[in-house]
């Protein structure tokens, strides 16, 4: 694999470089540094993804006929790593990424000329209805129910009941893509549908739920006798099961996690420099503290080198494969080895918890030490989720062991 950019892919990093020195603004990249969850609150996210919008860019993962850049697979691979070395904020995975290529795959054309110039606009913000209480890594076991009522008045719709949780952003969102079960005698996998629901309607609620670090970033969701027009069925009846696995391998396919997780590296050794050692010295002078952040970046170098791997084989218009869960497991075991450095970076100061949030703005908590030693803390906690969502790293085990090594 040759790993060096042409000319051309060179000029456009270098475009995407001037625009993000001229365009992202200074507040979003500061409120994104300040952020410790993986989705970034939409007072700074929605602000990002109306700057990209003007430019054109912000569908940089969709066909050009359906109002995306049509870039290739290494154009997006760059855009995306260039913004992360930028400090610019995760983009609205959950509408862009997700749904999005569901409803340009398996929609009909008057959904996708409905929703998706919506989800570029910013008019429709998305959460996804997926897990379920005593329904996650064992996905086709849901039980929330949908049953097909015929209305001369209403017209065809579905009559929604049960519950959603782990529901990220549920609170912002006016729109959920929902897996139901159409079919309660049908195997379990064949009685699955999927819904694109409106949750600005009565019958539905939403419970906050606080992560360990004080975070509201999830939620339960409560669906009672909630309506969803047939004309909001992405697919047949009974398809939503293989929808589901489509959106999963593509939300893990040519995945871009390496360049962040070396952003982060690089902000903490600048850290490192002036933050003291408790023994007269500084933590970048600390032996055993350069020996673990080396051994963090040559595991990011090395996952960024399976990521473009990955990318090569997309532009070959291979499928990815497993590959993806060796990315996946990687990645949010390095993203839990690199928070846990920023806690031991900042010793005590770096054991902070305050409740309050956002942590970013005029009305930010005061830290102790520092802005970043206040991050480190939540940050360490909210990271404990990433071996566990995506698809848990027992999951992505099991997969390597069956698909890779043939066990």
């Amino acid at each position: 694999m040759d790993i060096d950019y042409s000319p051309s892919d060179a000029a456009f990093r270098d475009e995407v470089r001037a625009f993000l020195a001229a365009e992202l603004p200074e507040a979003v990249r500061a409120g994104a540094a300040a952020s410790p969850t993986v989705f970034v609150e939409p007072n700074i996210g929605q602000v990002w993804n109306a700057v990209l919008h003007r430019k054109g860019w912000l569908g940089y993962q969709w066909p050009a006929e359906h109002g995306g850049t049509g870039w290739p697979p290494l154009w997006r691979y760059i855009f995306e790593k260039e913004c992360a070395l930028a400090g610019a904020p995760n983009l609205t995975v959950l509408g862009l990424k997700l749904v999005a290529p569901v409803i340009w795959t398996f929609g009909n054309a008057a959904q996708q000329k409905h929703y998706l110039p919506r989800i570029l606009s910013g008019e429709d913000y998305w959460c996804q209805g997926f897990s379920e209480p005593g329904s996650g890594s064992d996905l086709a076991s849901l039980q929330c129910k949908a049953v097909l009522t015929h209305d001369p008045v209403r017209g065809d719709h579905y009559v929604l009941n049960g519950s959603k949780i782990w529901t990220t952003h549920a609170h912002h969102a006016n729109r959920m893509f929902c897996l139901v079960r159409t079919d309660p005698e049908a195997r379990k996998q064949a009685g699955i549908s999927f819904l694109l629901v409106d949750l600005d309607q009565p019958g539905v609620s939403i419970r906050p739920i606080l992560s360990t670090a004080g975070d509201h970033e999830v939620n339960q969701v409560f669906l009672e006798d909630v309506i969803v027009p047939v004309a909001d069925r992405v697919g047949e009846e009974g398809q939503g099961w293989a929808i589901a696995k489509f959106l999963l391998e593509n939300e893990r396919g040519g995945s871009c996690h390496a360049p962040k997780l070396c952003y982060d590296l690089d902000r903490l050794e600048e850290a490192a420099r002036t933050e003291s050692d408790g023994r007269g010295g500084v933590m970048a002078d600390d032996p055993h503290w350069r020996r673990r952040v080396a051994r963090a970046r040559l595991s990011a170098q090395a996952l960024e080198m399976i990521e473009l791997k990955i990318i090569s084989e997309i532009a070959k218009g291979r499928q990815p494969g497993p590959q993806t869960s060796v990315t996946k497991l990687l990645a949010s075991n390095l993203r839990q080895e690199i928070d846990l450095l920023a806690v031991d970076l900042y010793g005590a100061a770096g054991l902070q918890l305050e409740q309050s949030r956002p942590l970013y703005g005029d009305n930010a908590p005061h830290p102790v030490h520092s802005r970043e030693a206040q991050l480190a803390a939540p940050r360490y906690l909210n990271s404990r989720a990433w071996t566990i969502f995506g698809g848990t790293n027992e999951v992505q085990a099991n997969i390597i062991a069956k698909s890779v090594l043939g066990l």
